[in-house]
């Protein structure tokens, strides 16, 4: 499967999401600097996290007017798979590719901790190697992770099962105090109503190799890479 990582001025953990699937995962990954247009060749394109643009204005407001931001949008219209993590998933909702917003954490604090997913949708590209209610175990790194959408939208992707992850304790049941952020509904992943592009604010290719202290984010890794051999074939 080839990758194609978006990099903006102020990205960092593009290198991050390279090693985890250049060295770790063994697929081929090619940078995508912000004023490129083309992607061509690529069956998945990752927006990282990051500060795009220093985060002037709001997170991802000055980002989604980049070049390669259109260039993602056709990419996305013809099918192509679509991850955006963090500052992605910012800029993918700032896009308009993903419905609702990320704004300031609800203490207003930047947040740096483990944390634990829920798995609410097993049958995406994203999440095809996992299991309805699977507890995941995976990083934030954020100041701006709190997802917001008006109640019409938030019933919306309720109704049309697009929420992937929900922030929960270890044993899968929701928590006011397992919520790192005060995200509505406990959401912390999405995807569009097609089902190709996806948006989350926990770091998996943070979370690859024990010598990170966890492997859980193989998991939508290897969904990604096994979702792309099913429709080569």
């Amino acid at each position: 499967m080839r990758f194609g990582v978006i990099v903006f001025p102020g990205t960092w953990s593009d290198h991050d999401c390279y090693h985890a699937l250049a060295t770790v995962l063994g697929q081929p990954v090619r940078f995508v600097w912000h004023q490129e247009r083309d992607l061509s060749g690529l069956d998945c394109v990752i927006l990282p996290g990051g500060f795009s643009y220093g985060d002037y204005l709001r997170a991802g407001a000055i980002a989604r007017f980049s070049p390669v931001v259109t260039a993602v949008q056709e990419f996305a219209e013809q099918g192509g798979l679509v991850l955006g993590i963090c500052n992605g998933f910012q800029i993918l909702c700032e896009a308009g590719l993903l419905p609702g917003v990320l704004i300031r954490n609800q203490d207003l604090e930047f947040h740096c901790e483990w944390v634990h997913l829920r798995v609410e949708r097993a049958d995406t590209a994203l999440t095809a190697a996992t299991r309805p209610g699977q507890v995941l175990r995976i990083p934030i790194s954020h100041g701006e992770g709190n997802y917001f959408a008006d109640p019409e939208t938030l019933a919306r992707i309720e109704a049309n099962q697009q929420v992937l992850f929900r922030y929960c304790r270890p044993d899968g049941t929701l928590a006011p105090e397992a919520n790192p952020n005060g995200s509505l509904n406990s959401i912390a992943g999405v995807m569009n109503e097609r089902g190709n592009v996806f948006g989350m604010m926990p770091h998996p290719e943070r979370c690859c190799e024990p010598l990170l202290g966890g492997e859980d984010g193989r998991w939508l890794f290897t969904s990604l890479i096994q979702s792309a051999l099913t429709i080569a074939r």
